[in-house]
């Protein structure tokens, strides 16, 4: 898949690996649909994208609240006439222990990162089915393969866009409908500052994991390229990519690992 004038819609896109797609995608020559709660933070990116300005859709969207989903599709359809690639993004992190963590904060969690992407996936894809075209791209994470201390909750909703998505790519197949998973290790990005903890607060510390990992601009480059190919799975990442084999492989000793690893 070439993106030149190909409709591509980008939800997280004010910040982080959604913004480095956003100019990626444009420097592309496609067309994008930029959503995220923050309008200010989307006229921001908007303005820093080599395209011309007609060929970017504003589109303000919560991903915690999205009963009124099929508005704001109708909203790319009036605008572009069509979508040709969804890049399900936006999300949050949560970080504390799991039993000491408030059950709307685990709610808050699992709305934002599996239904909200679900359910504006589900409306996307029902354009997509009768364009007989399209292509769904959900941002999990390393951390959909395996479970990490302290991080329930957000690994549990990578977990779950993994079985959904695995699911419905059999279900699109039929109409020409792809879908592609990809999977982030440690990007270097403030969302782990942004990590709600067992009371719903922000973090607010950048992890050193992180600080360390690659760019969201190389990470949306290997993103963009995954987009353009034709696989089913993407990882995206350094070193830490590694743990998925040695859980495969040597689950003990991945285990203890973790345990170790994991500083409270």
């Amino acid at each position: 898949m070439e993106l030149k004038h190909k409709i591509i819609w980008i939800t997280g896109a004010s910040s982080g690996i959604g913004e480095a797609l956003a100019y990626n995608c444009a420097t592309e020559g496609a067309q994008i649909v930029i959503s995220a709660r923050r309008e200010d933070e989307l006229k921001r990116v908007a303005n820093h994208c080599k395209t011309d300005p007609k060929n970017i859709l504003i589109l303000p969207l919560d991903l915690e609240h999205t009963a009124n989903i099929e508005e704001k599709v109708n909203q790319v359809i009036q605008k572009f006439g069509r979508i040709d690639v969804l890049i399900n993004n936006g999300g949050i992190g949560q970080r504390g222990k799991a039993v000491n963590t408030k059950t709307e904060v685990d709610r808050k969690v699992m709305e934002i990162n599996f239904f909200g992407t679900i359910n504006l996936s589900k409306a996307v894809a029902r354009v997509m089915q009768k364009q007989k075209s399209g292509k769904l791209v959900v941002v999990s994470s390393i951390m959909g393969k395996y479970g990490m201390p302290l991080y329930s909750t957000y690994a549990a909703s990578k977990h779950a866009l993994y079985g959904y998505f695995e699911s419905i790519r059999q279900e699109l197949y039929a109409d020409n409908v792809k879908v592609l998973i990809v999977s982030p290790g440690f990007i270097n990005t403030d969302v782990s500052t942004k990590l709600l903890t067992e009371d719903g607060n922000q973090y607010g510390i950048k992890s050193d994991a992180q600080e360390k990992g690659m760019t969201a601009a190389d990470c949306a480059k290997g993103i963009v390229q995954a987009i353009k190919g034709g696989s089913n799975h993407k990882y995206v990442g350094g070193y830490e990519l590694f743990a998925v084999f040695v859980k495969q492989v040597i689950p003990k000793t991945f285990y203890k690992l973790m345990r170790k690893m994991t500083k409270e």
